[in-house]
């Protein structure tokens, strides 16, 4: 960590206000913001979705539960890998304490990725994670949705994600959240997506370490010292 500037209580009372009356301006230019997000026009879901679950075949309105509103984290679990993203494990850390309360906001959450339902339970379980995460391997949900590209399109220079800022040539799938909201009829629709950073609204533990000297400590590059929560060496 670089030498910090010593101040005297006085000096310091002094900036803290300077970037108080910054921190107040950005909480009302986000709060207009998330306004304008839920003034966002929705799109209706006429395609049928199933997805795989411990107990069997599911349809996107079962991810509903009793709620009005969905959240969805498309998971990056490819089929055939061994490997677990720890970027995706990070977030899906903070769910299960977080649905708690927002699922008396009426907002349910599922975790979506195109690997077998077996190798998400085993992951699930390893993880000690309580939330619902389903398989979409045999239905288009994650390509419908931009989070999972094929070899074809990978190939061509198609592969197009996070609304064209990325091409993605290596990987088969990458992470990002879906909102969805049923009507009182039963309808249902798309109304938002975000990709790459624009999860990071949803890592808790980033917003702490923001409050600190040393901020998110990626000296060794962005989210370096990230790993799967049971392979941290205590």
């Amino acid at each position: 960590m670089n030498a910090p500037a010593i101040a005297t209580r006085a000096t310091w009372l002094e900036a803290r206000k300077a970037l108080f009356e910054k921190e107040r301006a950005m909480t009302h230019q986000l709060e207009a913001l998330h306004a304008e997000r839920r003034r966002l026009p929705w799109v209706r879901i006429d395609k049928r979705y199933t997805f795989q679950g411990p107990e069997g075949t599911l349809d996107l309105d079962d991810l509903f539960g009793r709620q009005q509103q969905l959240a969805i984290y498309h998971f990056m679990l490819t089929p055939g890998s061994h490997h677990v993203c720890p970027g995706c494990s990070f977030l899906m850390d903070h769910v299960d304490a977080a649905r708690r309360h927002f699922e008396h906001a009426d907002l349910a959450f599922a975790a979506v990725s195109r690997a077998s339902i077996e190798r998400i339970e085993e992951v699930r379980q390893r993880m000690g994670w309580t939330f619902p995460w389903v398989s979409s391997g045999e239905s288009d949900f994650n390509y419908d949705f931009g989070v999972s590209f094929t070899e074809a399109d990978r190939a061509a220079g198609r592969a197009s994600y996070n609304y064209g800022l990325a091409s993605i040539s290596s990987s088969p799938d990458m992470f990002g959240i879906s909102i969805f909201a049923k009507d009182d009829d039963g309808n249902i629709f798309h109304t938002y997506s975000t990709y790459h950073r624009g999860v990071e609204l949803l890592a808790g533990a980033f917003n702490w370490l923001d409050l600190t000297p040393k901020g998110r400590n990626e000296g060794d590059g962005t989210m370096s010292w990230v790993r799967l929560h049971d392979e941290y060496e205590d």
